[in-house]
């Protein structure tokens, strides 16, 4: 009998405001609901990859299957078993989308995390993790533009993720705060990625360009030495937020309602349209909640969750 596993790969926050392009976070619900992507596979007697999409939003994704970044998944991922000499599978993978598209929470990330955890589920873990890592930058950086790590790696790694780089590490991962309530709303509508790129200024300040290392340097450090009010404090975007605020309708006063009532830190998730907001009163965070609900989301494609770090990331496990 042939093997079938499920991989998961949870939602992700980037461009947390102290770290544009260099922090993710993974999230997960409080109350165990599904918050991200997941992947069923199974060897298959049709040649090369068949996919199929399911779930909440599948209605927004190409219908043609060879346009699917799953499907692109697998070739990507034959090529490296070919480079090795080996022979790939003929697989079946059905897609549960989870996640809205556009939407600031890593939902391309996703996809792409549970093909490749799933694929190398299947062959035996082939690749390892830092083959897995490498092979899922070059997807995003396919549907994006340019390849960068800040929603793939918390997504797979789970965790909040410092995106390096340097001397073949390409992120770490960065004590978070056990205290820290994340409100994760989404409004049900897109903001796209290349828009959100093109709105940033080509050149920046010298003066907000040394505030941006500033502070990304004391929250890395705040992190390793457990102060949350020293990060809390850091958590201010001079890079992007200050230009894609108007691309979302009604952030401006959700973040001000966020200061109004305590918040660590209200900002953009990604890329937007979704945003977060961080309590350590869970009262507040509930009323935060309450208040996004009402005021926030647009369509009944939006939702809001109480969450916080997840710090297992992505798996597969046979089914």
């Amino acid at each position: 009998m042939s093997k079938v596993f499920k991989a998961y790969a949870p939602a992700s926050a980037a461009n947390i405001p102290v770290g544009f392009d260099l922090i993710g976070a993974a999230l997960k619900p409080i109350d165990g609901a599904v918050l991200g992507d997941e992947i069923t596979i199974s060897e298959s007697d049709t040649d090369g990859c068949s996919v199929k999409t399911v779930g909440r939003f599948a209605h927004k994704l190409p219908t043609d299957q060879k346009k699917n970044i799953v499907y692109d998944a697998y070739v990507m991922y034959k090529e490296e078993l070919e480079k090795r000499n080996l022979k790939p599978l003929n697989v079946h993978m059905e897609l549960s989308k989870n996640l809205p598209v556009c939407s600031g929470l890593g939902s391309s990330a996703a996809s792409v995390v549970a093909a490749v955890v799933a694929l190398d589920a299947i062959h035996g873990e082939v690749l390892g993790r830092d083959g897995c890592l490498e092979l899922m930058g070059k997807l995003e950086g396919k549907i994006s533009g340019s390849i960068h790590y800040d929603n793939v790696a918390p997504c797979y790694f789970g965790g909040l993720q410092l995106i390096v780089q340097e001397n073949a590490v390409i992120s770490t991962t960065l004590p978070d705060f056990d205290n820290w309530y994340w409100v994760s709303c989404f409004p049900g509508i897109k903001v796209s990625t290349n828009a959100a790129r093109q709105i940033l200024p080509k050149e920046y300040a010298r003066s907000e360009v040394i505030t941006y290392g500033r502070r990304l340097a004391a929250f890395v450090h705040a992190c390793h030495t457990g102060d949350d009010k020293l990060a809390a404090s850091c958590l201010v975007d001079v890079i992007a937020e200050p230009y894609r605020a108007s691309l979302i309708p009604g952030f401006e006063d959700a973040r001000a309602h966020g200061v109004q009532l305590g918040a660590l830190a209200t900002g953009i998730s990604g890329s937007g349209s979704s945003i977060f907001s961080i309590y350590e009163d869970l009262d507040k965070a509930h009323e935060m909640k309450e208040y996004l609900e009402r005021n926030f989301i647009a369509n009944e494609d939006g939702f809001c969750f109480f969450c916080k770090v997840d710090r297992r990331g992505a798996f597969a496990q046979q089914v």
